[in-house]
């Protein structure tokens, strides 16, 4: 059966994260240990203890990352292996190391670096993202079009075709919420988020991550990876161009879901702290097998189904 990886995105971010299984296994420890070396902070300590800078885009990013990639280690040490991978959002990152394009701390270091950038181009309360829930994504469009009269506003995430995030300047999303309003959506919640990410605000920060992706080299993609952009598989020679414009345009994430389908995949597994992507794919496919590996008991869960 063939199997792809699906690795965490920002907001599943907990305080105890990856605890259970650092306890447990050495690889779990020496990733952490890798990723404090590169980041010269103490990695176990930003993730399993009570603190506000875990919720820091700066921090939160490469404590995902970390953790997605310690499980990553140890599913293959198991022999558990993916057949193609895919993130969310900051969880590309974790599927290209998946793919060998980058080591573990050159990634940990390039996400640090994209949190920070991130952070700088939409500080806390610049802009809005709200979840529309149960409408054509046409109808959301439109909306989001005849609003941008009053700033920046566009569908930034397409999670599942009965949920797809807007986000950009207040004004703006809230114009398109009353067009929404009046078009008969019924339900909308606005997400507690750090900032409008995957919209035209994020701009500047596309600008900084295009110089610092020029001094990365990404080796050969050994597994196919799907881009969240494009919801297609990656070129190799499209990667930096891809990552750069990932951070301003909306994620993809059904439509990558079926590109998943016709590489032939038959069972996903959501690799990183959360299950959030498990959530989607039980509206997206749920035939197509999912488990998850977050903890011990999720771990011995999807070894028995493998």
């Amino acid at each position: 059966m063939k199997t792809a990886f699906l690795f965490s995105g920002q907001g599943d971010q907990t305080p105890g994260m990856g605890k259970e299984l650092y306890d447990h296994y050495e690889i779990v420890r020496k990733t952490f240990d890798q990723a404090s070396q590169v980041l010269n902070y103490d990695m176990a300590k930003l993730c399993f203890t009570e603190n506000e800078q875990l919720d820091l885009t700066e921090y939160t990013q490469p404590a995902i990352l970390t953790v997605s990639i310690a499980f990553l280690r140890l599913l293959k040490e198991k022999g558990i292996t993916p057949d193609a991978a895919a993130g969310l959002s900051l969880g590309e990152y974790s599927a290209l190391v998946a793919s060998e394009a980058l080591d573990f701390e050159t990634a940990v270091g390039l996400v640090a670096k994209r949190g920070k950038y991130m952070a700088e181009a939409a500080p806390a309360g610049v802009g809005k993202m709200v979840a529309v829930m149960n409408t054509p994504a046409e109808t959301i469009e439109k909306a989001c079009e005849q609003a941008s009269e009053y700033g920046i506003v566009s569908p930034a995430n397409y999670n599942t075709p009965k949920q797809i995030v807007i986000g950009g300047e207040k004004e703006a999303v809230d114009h398109a919420m009353d067009l929404l309003t009046e078009a008969g959506v019924r339900r909308m919640v606005v997400l507690n988020v750090s900032g409008p990410f995957h919209t035209k605000l994020l701009e500047p920060a596309a600008q900084k991550l295009k110089e610092t992706l020029q001094e990365i080299t990404f080796n050969q993609m050994q597994i196919p990876v799907i881009s969240n952009t494009t919801a297609k598989v990656m070129k190799q020679d499209e990667i930096k161009d891809l990552l750069e414009r990932q951070v301003k345009s909306p994620v993809r994430f059904y439509e990558s879901v079926e590109t998943l389908k016709e590489l032939g995949i038959e069972r996903v597994i959501e690799v990183g702290p959360g299950k959030t992507i498990s959530g989607f794919m039980k509206k997206i496919d749920k035939s197509i097998q999912t488990n998850r590996v977050s903890d011990l008991k999720t771990l011995q869960e999807t070894e028995e189904f493998i």
